[in-house]
C-alpha cells in the first residue's frame, strides 16, 4: 500500500469509534497504525476491535507519530489526530498533491457550537497558506523520503508539527488542499475559546522568540 495513516493517540475512546467507522473505506488503499501513548481507557481495545494495527510507544505526540512512520510500509504518510475526519477520496487527493510536491495539508474546519470556531479554522487555513506552516489539526501529510530527510517530528512536547512544517519548507512549499478536514472544537469549548485563542497566540510568539517547547507545553497546561 502507498499510503500509511498514523494516528496517534491517548484515551481517545469518545472519537475512536465514529473515526475509525468513516476511515473504513480506506481499508483496500492504505494502512491504518494506532500509536498508543499508554491510555487507560478502552482506546486499544476499541481499535483492535476494529482492525487497525496498535502500536505502543512512550507518550508524546512526536515520539508517537515518528513509532508510527517507523513502522509503517507506505511511501505515503498521513498524521491524522484521532478527533478528525477526513475528506471523501482523501487518499487519492494526497496522492495527486504529492505527486507534484514533497508534503502538504489539507485545510481545516472545526465543529462545535460556537460561531466563532468557523472564523478561527478561517484564520488557520489563511495563515498557512501565507506563511507554508501547518498545524497537525490540518492533518499533514508528507513523502516518505522527504520526512527521513528532515530526521522525523522532533520529539520535544509541543509545536512539534510547527518545527516540522519549518524543516519540510526547506525542501519546498506544501501543497495546501482546500478540501478541508474537520476536527473537534472540544479543546476550544472546554478551556474557553477566547483563553485558548490568547493563549494559542502568546505560545506561537514565544516560540517565534525563542522559547523552548517545555517551558510551552507547561503554559500550555
Amino acid at each position: 500500500m502507498s499510503l500509511s495513516i498514523i494516528m496517534p493517540m491517548l484515551n481517545e475512546a469518545d472519537s475512536l469509534p465514529r473515526t475509525l467507522s468513516e476511515l473504513r473505506p480506506y481499508s483496500a488503499t492504505a494502512e491504518l497504525l494506532l500509536v498508543d501513548g499508554g491510555s487507560t481507557d478502552d482506546s486499544v481495545t476499541l481499535a483492535q476491535e476494529a482492525g487497525a494495527r496498535v502500536l505502543s510507544a512512550p507518550a508524546g505526540r512526536a515520539r508517537q507519530m515518528n513509532a508510527g512512520a517507523a513502522a509503517a510500509r507506505g511511501e505515503q504518510l498521513l498524521f491524522l489526530h484521532a478527533d478528525t475526519r477526513l475528506p471523501p477520496n482523501a487518499d487519492r487527493l494526497i496522492a495527486e498533491a504529492l505527486a507534484s510536491h514533497d508534503w502538504g495539508r489539507f485545510d481545516v474546519t472545526i465543529t462545535g457550537r460556537h460561531p466563532m470556531l468557523a472564523v478561527i479554522a478561517f484564520m488557520m487555513n489563511l495563515r498557512s497558506r501565507l506563511t507554508g506552516i501547518a498545524t497537525g489539526d490540518q492533518a499533514i501529510f508528507v513523502h516518505r523520503r522527504a520526512f527521513e530527510a528532515v530526521n522525523g517530528f522532533p520529539e520535544q512536547p509541543l509545536m512539534e508539527d510547527i518545527e516540522i512544517s519549518k524543516r519540510l519548507k526547506r525542501l519546498g512549499p506544501p501543497s495546501c488542499l482546500r478540501q478541508k478536514v474537520a476536527t473537534s472544537g472540544r479543546r476550544w469549548e472546554q478551556k474557553g475559546l477566547w483563553r485558548t485563542m490568547v493563549l494559542m497566540w502568546r505560545l506561537r510568539f514565544a516560540y517565534w522568540r525563542g522559547a523552548s517547547p517545555g517551558q510551552l507545553a507547561r503554559a500550555y497546561r
